[in-house]
């Protein structure tokens, strides 16, 4: 039975992704960034029961990457949509900007087909995760969208650079470290543990946005410290 338990948990990975996106639909943004962290949870802890079980497949693998396009890239992209789409621009074709959300999802996707097949993956990551681009935009739409009013045509500026500056991060060369802790050393893991501090702190004075401006730090210090 082992062998099925990384499979189950990554099940509820993208169970949790499907039901982020059923929240973005309704509007609920906060109960969809909740479950986009649920799925990242799951998406730890599966990977977390396949080495302490030793259940390594190639199934299991191919699955994880379909969880984590839905959990960490359509759920995302259904929120900016939607977040997006409850503007009134008065701009020509602004009905068809919302959809340009949907490149994150697209991204997210050739992201995981490049992690699987790239060896040189096993210990970092070359490019930024689906998960901590997940991160970022959740956390930026629920603590930006009820703050629109009157910066509309801005907002919607900015949400587009941005989506073109994380899609090309996520397929780019880039280095990042990876939060996987191996030993408790300061040494091996004094970036993990400046990030984690950063991440108490920014939740604090920012609230669940401060989690976007970490994503930011965790950008800057993998390129920092490549």
């Amino acid at each position: 039975m082992k062998k099925y338990i990384p499979n189950a948990i990554t099940c509820l990975n993208l169970i949790s992704g499907c039901i982020a996106c059923i929240m973005a639909f309704e509007g609920l943004f906060p109960y969809a960034f909740l479950w986009i962290i649920v799925a990242a949870v799951f998406d730890f802890l599966d990977g977390m029961a396949a080495r302490l079980l030793k259940a390594y497949s190639p199934m299991g693998k191919e699955l994880d990457s379909l969880a984590d396009v839905v959990s960490f890239g359509v759920a995302p992209g259904m929120m900016i949509f939607f977040a997006l789409k409850g503007l009134t621009l008065n701009i020509p074709l602004d009905t068809y900007i919302p959809y340009i959300a949907f490149l994150l999802p697209a991204f997210s996707a050739l992201r995981l087909a490049k992690f699987n097949i790239d060896e040189r993956q096993t210990t970092s990551f070359i490019g930024l995760p689906t998960p901590a681009n997940a991160m970022f935009w959740a956390s930026a739409i629920v603590g930006t969208h009820t703050y629109v009013e009157g910066n509309e045509l801005l907002y919607v500026s900015v949400i587009i650079v941005l989506i073109l500056i994380f899609c090309f991060l996520m397929i780019s060369e880039i280095p990042m470290f990876s939060l996987k802790i191996k030993d408790f050393s300061w040494k091996n893991n004094y970036l993990r543990y400046i990030l984690i501090a950063s991440s108490m702190v920014l939740i604090i004075l920012l609230g669940w946005s401060g989690i976007a401006v970490n994503i930011i730090l965790y950008i800057i210090l993998s390129i920092i410290f490549r």
